[in-house]
């Protein structure tokens, strides 16, 4: 026999489901003055990158034998970069017990998007984006056709960045995806800032200050390979045993 009963809905409110897009921060290490210098020598020159992102801090990197962890000044100390730490994971139960107290919710079944990680050199935190509730259209490639000058930067955040003029010494490109400069890149320019390793960077004519791609970086303290200087070039990250590489390739004319 099937019944079918009045049910009554409640008029000022709902409750459903809902998945929340976060940015997780691998901590590697409990020396916060250690982190603050990287964030710094990471995000310090762009104050816009994150924008009140919500974020879960991931412990399950940090060795066995590390000791406890000061979570308000961990979240303070992201709070100075417009992070939201809302979750944690992945830590001994001393370290999860305190992160609790500093009020991080514990998501023990939180997962993140894999990803190969980008080895830029000592330790570090790593961030990298979980799946998020549903895939959104992309955005399109955000376009300069002015010279960037020296002190300049611009961010193509969630997108490609298309430059169609100079880039001069001492301006800054960056992007969450590839960047396209179709003129002479002198200045820094960095792709892949939020972790993609699958973004490149392509030049007309390339004589950058600084190249980045998933934090692999590379600066003018390296010269440029024989013959490559000004030429049109791609730069990409292959793996190898010892950690990432920017490889650069001339392009055909």
């Amino acid at each position: 026999m099937t019944v079918a009963l009045q049910a009554t809905t409640p008029a000022t409110f709902e409750i459903k489901s809902a998945n929340l897009p976060l940015v997780a921060l691998l901590l590697k290490s409990t020396d916060l003055v250690a982190l603050a210098r990287e964030l710094d020598a990471r995000f310090g020159d762009i104050p816009d990158f994150f924008d009140q992102d919500a974020l879960m801090v991931d412990l399950s990197p940090l060795p066995p034998a590390a000791g406890d962890i000061d979570f308000p000044a961990l979240i303070s100390l992201l709070g100075s970069y417009q992070l939201v730490p809302l979750t944690a994971k992945g830590g001994s139960p001393a370290q999860m017990a305190a992160a609790l107290q500093a009020g991080l919710l514990p998501v023990p079944d939180a997962h993140l998007v894999p990803a190969r990680p980008a080895v830029a050199a000592p330790p570090a935190p790593t961030l990298v984006a979980p799946v998020a509730s549903a895939p959104a259209a992309p955005l399109g490639a955000l376009v300069v056709d002015k010279p960037l000058r020296s002190g300049q930067q611009v961010y193509a955040r969630g997108r490609d960045l298309v430059v169609l003029a100079m880039v001069n010494a001492g301006a800054e490109v960056i992007a969450d995806g590839h960047i396209h400069v179709y003129a002479p890149l002198r200045g820094k320019a960095m792709a892949g800032a939020r972790g993609n390793t699958e973004a490149r960077i392509f030049s007309l004519a390339l004589e950058a200050e600084l190249l980045s791609i998933a934090g692999v970086y590379r600066t003018s303290e390296h010269p440029l390979p024989p013959g490559m200087a000004g030429k049109p070039t791609q730069v990409r990250l292959v793996p190898g045993d010892e950690g990432d590489k920017l490889v650069m390739n001339v392009m055909a004319a």
